[in-house]
């Protein structure tokens, strides 16, 4: 099985291209930084992975993403071998992305958000945005939230 799971902010804006012919595809191509969970003296507090996303996913990148953008993301690693042109073999990796989505709020990363797309051909809610303007659930002080009567009614699950 060939799975991962990365979450991580883009280190640069997504580069999106477009396929010639026919049919066209984009593609999007970016990396995210992912911190390391336990660091060690010397060595890097973060790894950086080389991402492709196609298709629907692309455009989602390419209209929503930009440099700084935290998303969590799953997908497959892949060789990214290739011969330089010095004649030496240079080994690298890629992370070809089936899901995508935001991993923070729109306030929290100061830009678009809310959402993301999947291979299943659609767009996902990453939190739930009602029609209904209800009044902001108010602070108690003992770490607990009021919730405001009637909100029962604009939950989108009962």
């Amino acid at each position: 099985m060939n799975k991962a799971i990365l979450m991580g902010r883009l280190t640069r804006d997504p580069e999106v291209r477009y396929s010639q012919g026919a049919s066209q595809t984009s593609v999007a191509r970016f990396s995210i930084a992912v911190d390391r969970r336990f660091k060690r003296e010397g060595e890097p507090d973060a790894d950086f992975f080389n991402c492709t996303a196609f298709g629907k996913q692309a455009e989602f990148i390419e209209r929503y993403l930009h440099k700084g953008t935290k998303v969590v993301l799953s997908g497959r690693i892949q060789n990214d071998n290739y011969t330089n042109k010095d004649g030496q073999m240079v080994y690298s990796v890629r992370v070809m992305v089936d899901e995508i989505e935001f991993a923070e709020s729109k306030n929290a990363s100061g830009g678009n958000a809310g959402g993301g797309y999947n291979n299943a051909g659609g767009y996902g809610n990453g939190g739930y945005a009602g029609g209904n303007s209800a009044p902001a659930p108010s602070g108690a002080g003992d770490g607990f939230m009021n919730i405001p009567d009637g909100i029962d009614e604009e939950l989108p699950f009962n």
